[in-house]
């Protein structure tokens, strides 16, 4: 139990640290560090992790689709499967792709992922990352597609890991360039724990920045949309100007269970006004997911 334990500490703080993974996901089992440390050394286990191997499997399925927070007039679901290899050393590998049940094609884009990450400081509360992604599209005609992205990232945490920020910028080329900027700020709130379930409260504030409307996940929802809505006033989506696009709220209920990982979550969308845009409304879904931790 011990063994699983660290590799989902391990795991947890590489999620909050990757600002192109999904961004509900965060260091929700970091605590279970301390009851670990009143066992044994912090050189014990960083020496018992020093060559540790994993994959970490997941499918995260939400209820509707929007672009930067605002509404496509599209109503369509979306899922994420996405698989990654880490070892304990701090590099990591992922795979991920994004279905959209009304878009033709429904695969849209498979991203890839190399990066590195470790903490640092004083109980090992700040970490840094940093990672380059590849992008390949199902239909590569489109005009602007960018096909990589590089990214960094720094965030920091209270000793007991129940609160945390973290600052991540994305600078996107390949087609027009841009940049993101994105915030977030997290609690952990353990509901019920024991031996091997835990089951907590996980709600996070996000603010999203950038020189254009792209996608947090970085998917070709514009494009798609203008090909697939002609309407004028759905064709004025970007701007040159680095703003605040949107701000995003979510309340994620989490439940582990040994290597099993389930999730349910209302995410509430805030868009900020932007050059050619007026009354824009708040947008909202729910998300499910589930992952499960293969130990190599």
């Amino acid at each position: 139990m011990k063994k699983y334990l660290l590799i989902l500490v391990y795991i947890a703080g590489l999620l909050v640290a990757n600002s192109q993974e999904l961004p509900t996901k965060t260091n929700e089992v970091d605590e279970m560090l301390d009851e670990l440390l009143m066992e044994e050394s912090f050189n014990d286990i960083v020496a018992s992790l020093a060559n540790l191997q994993f994959l970490y499997v997941s499918v995260n399925f939400n209820t509707n689709t929007y672009f930067s927070g605002r509404d496509i007039n599209v109503d369509q679901f979306n899922l994420t499967p996405q698989i990654t290899y880490m070892h304990s050393k701090g590099f990591y590998a992922s795979v991920s792709g994004i279905l959209y049940s009304k878009f033709i094609p429904n695969w849209d884009v498979t991203i890839a992922t190399a990066g590195f990450g470790k903490s640092f400081g004083k109980n090992k509360i700040f970490r840094y990352n940093g990672s380059l992604s590849a992008y390949l599209y199902a239909n590569n005609n489109l005009d602007n597609l960018y096909n990589s992205a590089a990214s960094i990232s720094l965030g920091v945490q209270n000793k007991n890991r129940s609160l945390g920020t973290q600052v991540a910028s994305s600078y996107y080329f390949g087609g027009e360039p841009t940049y993101q900027v994105i915030s977030k700020s997290y609690a952990n709130i353990n509901l019920f724990k024991n031996n091997n379930q835990n089951l907590k409260f996980r709600p996070q504030l996000n603010f999203i920045l950038g020189t254009q409307l792209i996608d947090i996940d970085g998917i070709t929802v514009q494009n798609n949309l203008l090909d697939y809505e002609t309407e004028t006033e759905n064709a004025q989506l970007t701007s040159n100007v680095f703003a605040l696009i949107y701000t995003q709220l979510n309340f994620i209920l989490q439940y582990n269970i040994k290597s099993f990982d389930f999730e349910v979550g209302y995410n509430l969308n805030i868009p900020s006004e932007l050059e050619y845009e007026t009354n824009l409304t708040n947008t909202n879904y729910f998300n499910f997911g589930i992952s499960y931790l293969i130990d190599l």
